[in-house]
């Protein structure tokens, strides 16, 4: 295997770094922040990008980046990378999404507290020679009620902590189960406004997207009590910043808390500055030396782990998995993948070549990850017959779909083993179902094929035979193939009744040329022969 190549930027925690160097199989590459156009023009060499949020993975470098496999964020935030360009290119775009948790978390009371006891002007003021006591009288978080949008990893750890504070605590979460407010002690509020009017102070922490980008907006501040505050130490944006500065210059709102902004940096005479109780800190919710180290080892091993072992569960832009593991998930991948590239070697022999139906089909204890066995199918149903350049897990059904075929996922399929899957290629007047058995702590093997019944382990090449069931073939075959030096590691014959058309799975080591296929065709009773050369194997 020739050597990965990455380049890292942004300053990355040097034990993250550390755990890219220590890789054999790696040459790492660490620079500073790059200028866009020295990037662009480097960035052809890699087959890995690691960074933080100053470098911008943009549609152009993606494009660019013909090698490139993984984009990796240290942090959670991926507003700097064109999710949906790469995608559609194949590269795996991995985040840190828990490393940096308690550091904002602690922020947020940090800046409550900053604000409503005026530690900046106290602490200003004494530097200056003043001595304010006077004129610092404060409030205390005890008693108030702590309003979190957005109940996820950091969500959460805010509300652990406001109950040490002795703050009621209500949530509002679309997406996340009533179990979870009840193990975090939150009240679960069905709706943002119903938040609102019983809060007195609201804090943020969604992602920014096209359904939170102006979620607290002009109409949500006036909810809000006069004596409310209001915090956003995630993205910029979902605060309403303009309607915020207004609001605080009315006396509407008693504070507000941002640590994340619209555009950043703030430059020049921004319109935030000088606003009436409004604390301004520069996006430092996860600049702790704790934090920064946390997000650099997780996002470097997932890094690595995708390279080396194509492990995609941290990527964001892969088919979710629920309920398994992506190591337990591998053996269903695997026989997927390869159900999928015999269909499509077999309907190739019969004239077939456009696919317009994939459909696949679990079993039971591999409900929850249908879709990431869907893509594995794509994947062994296209490789090697289209030009659209990578093709994985990541782009593998766009790609199919780019291409007008109809794809669909049964989990639960009855008729299958609890751990069997399905693949059903289809196109003009003909369609085939290959089926197999993935147990996650054995081996994958192929046990159907078409209606024939078999068992076979597809791990290098499989020829696939049909013939007469008579006397003497299988003995005729391997004596062609052992003449031609293709060792042979199993053998399996089927036949749907005696004396009629059989089939026959032979799994051998290497691989075996065209010239030895033709001479299989012309032996007597042979009536087909396909070659299936699994890639990866």
């Amino acid at each position: 295997m020739p050597p990965f190549r990455l380049l890292v930027t942004d300053g990355v925690d040097a034990e993250g770094v550390a755990v890219l160097t220590a890789t054999p199989e790696f040459v790492v590459d660490e620079v500073p922040t790059l200028p866009p156009a020295e990037l662009l023009a480097r960035i052809g060499d890699y087959d890995a990008i690691v960074g933080r949020s100053a470098t911008k993975v943009s549609a152009e470098l993606l494009r660019h980046a013909t090698r490139l496999r993984v984009v990796g964020r240290a942090g959670v935030g991926v507003d700097n990378v064109d999710l949906d360009v790469a995608t559609e290119l194949g590269v795996a775009v991995i985040n840190a999404p828990a490393g940096n948790t308690v550091a904002v978390a602690e922020l947020v009371f940090g800046t409550l507290i900053g604000l409503l006891r005026s530690i900046p002007r106290a602490t200003t003021g004494m530097h200056e020679g003043k001595w304010e006591r006077g004129k610092l009288m404060g409030h205390e978080l005890k008693g108030r009620t702590l309003g979190v949008v957005g109940v996820g990893r950091i969500g959460g750890e805010v509300s652990r902590r406001a109950h040490a504070f002795d703050m009621k605590v209500i949530g509002y979460d679309p997406y996340v189960a009533p179990e979870r407010f009840a193990a975090l002690r939150v009240e679960r509020k069905e709706s943002l406004e119903a938040l609102l009017d019983d809060a007195d102070i609201v804090t943020v922490h969604t992602p920014l997207t096209d359904e939170t980008t102006g979620m607290i907006g002009r109409r949500e501040l006036a909810r809000l009590a006069p004596t409310a505050i209001v915090a956003n130490l995630a993205r910029g944006g979902i605060v309403d910043e303009a309607a915020l500065a207004q609001a605080l210059r009315d006396g509407k709102l008693a504070g507000a808390v941002l640590d994340a902004y619209t555009s950043e940096p703030l430059t020049g005479e921004h319109a935030l500055r000088g606003v009436p109780n409004l604390l301004l800190t520069p996006h430092i919710g996860a600049n702790t030396h704790e934090a920064q180290r946390n997000v650099a080892v997780d996002v470097c091993q997932a890094v690595r782990d995708a390279l080396l072992r194509h492990e995609f569960s941290r990527s964001l832009n892969v088919a979710a998995v629920s309920g398994k593991t992506w190591s337990e998930l591998q053996p269903a991948i695997t026989i997927a993948q390869r159900a999928a590239t015999i269909a499509r070697a077999l309907l190739a022999d019969r004239g077939l070549k456009a696919i317009s139906r994939l459909a696949v089909r679990t079993g039971t204890e591999l409900a929850g990850s249908g879709p990431a066995i869907l893509s594995a199918a794509v994947v062994g149903a296209l490789e090697g017959v289209m030009a659209e350049g990578r093709l994985n897990l990541i782009n593998a059904r766009s790609l199919a779909e780019a291409r007008g075929i109809q794809l669909s996922v049964t989990e639960g399929a009855p008729g299958l083993n609890s751990n069997g899957v399905e693949v059903m290629l289809g196109g003009a007047m003909s369609e085939l179902a290959v089926a197999g058995h993935a147990p996650p702590d054995g081996t994958p093997r192929i046990t159907r094929i078409g209606g024939f019944h078999v068992d076979v382990n597809p791990r290098q090449t499989l020829l696939i035979l049909t013939n007469h069931d008579v006397p003497g073939v299988i003995g005729r075959v391997g004596t062609l193939l052992g003449d031609n030096k293709v060792n042979i590691s199993e053998y399996h014959q089927a036949r749907l009744a005696q004396g009629g058309e059989a089939l026959a799975a032979v799994s051998v080591d290497g691989a075996i040329t065209d010239e030895v296929r033709v001479a299989l065709l012309a032996l007597h009773d042979v009536l087909t022969a396909t070659i299936v050369r699994f890639r990866g194997a």
